[in-house]
């Protein structure tokens, strides 16, 4: 039986006082995998990908991010953004949502730029901040504070983000294939896509109804120990010691999404996937 490997990152989201869709963390269940994402000055312009997160070390072990090659032949201000409104959301510029995070992997140093776009298509100039490492991952923090209450985000919210992960004013002397991840996110992240299960791993108990909308049972022809429940990025978001062989769980504060709900019967700790509606 293979064990089951969980290392539990803390992931705090940005605290907002509007409808922002963040942290844009492109994983399944999560924000950006599904976002219509525009390339631009990039010669051909090649579409932003979402792959399986190449380098799975360091700060970032997540499941999925975004790639993004920034052509030889493209501008130096080559980007990708999101679409006005239905992606990334409306919400106001203000110290509750002026501070971006954002990792990013590289194979050059060169600056990564951030700009906040208005409904009017408006902007205060992108910030700019370059890496200092080259291939692995970097968490970056950009400062808009300057920014709040200044024109355009004083009568209007922000409800595009654009994205320049290669801004490289000194000219490419080749394709650089850059990745990003974890926008408006943590300084590190840990993610179930970890999880090293095997078939028989399954068997152990079942959780019905699944797909559940407020609650689901727990089930187990053994004695079940404890319950543990995480989201797809590695937190536990509920957790139960019991000792039975049946146990409820209480979805109704759960978002809608998968998750994996681990138990440990006899010893021995087994996993299953859980889906809320």
């Amino acid at each position: 039986m293979k064990a089951i490997q969980l290392v539990i990152g803390t992931i705090l989201l940005a605290s907002t006082t509007s409808a922002q869709n963040v942290p844009i963390d492109f994983e399944d269940t999560g924000n950006g995998a599904n976002w219509t994402w525009t390339v631009f000055e990039n010669d051909g312009n090649p579409p932003l990908e979402i792959i399986d997160n190449p380098d799975m070390s360091g700060i970032n072990t997540s499941c999925m991010v975004a790639k993004f090659t920034a052509l030889q032949t493209g501008n130096p201000w080559a980007g990708c953004e999101s679409m006005h409104g239905a992606d990334l959301g409306s919400f106001t510029l203000d110290a509750n949502t002026s501070t971006i995070n954002i990792m990013v992997w590289k194979p050059v140093i060169s600056n990564v730029g951030i700009k906040l776009v208005t409904p009017s298509n408006a902007a205060m100039v992108e910030l700019l901040i370059p890496n200092t490492v080259v291939n692995e991952w970097e968490l970056l923090t950009f400062d808009f504070s300057s920014y709040i209450g200044q024109f355009p985000y004083d009568s209007e919210p922000v409800d595009q983000v654009v994205i320049f992960p290669d801004f490289n004013t000194n000219g490419r002397t080749q394709d650089n294939i850059c990745y990003f991840d974890n926008v408006w996110g943590v300084d590190s992240v840990t993610a179930a896509c970890n999880l090293s299960v095997s078939e028989s791993d399954l068997t152990n108990f079942n959780v019905f109804p699944n797909p559940s909308e407020n609650s689901a049972t727990i089930q187990s022809k053994n004695l079940i120990q404890y319950v543990k429940v995480y989201n797809t990025l590695g937190s536990v978001v509920l957790e139960k010691d019991v000792l039975s062989n049946t146990v409820s769980l209480d979805l109704t504060e759960f978002g809608s999404g998968v998750y994996f709900v681990e138990a440990k019967i006899e010893g021995q700790t087994s996993i299953q996937r859980l889906v809320k509606e």
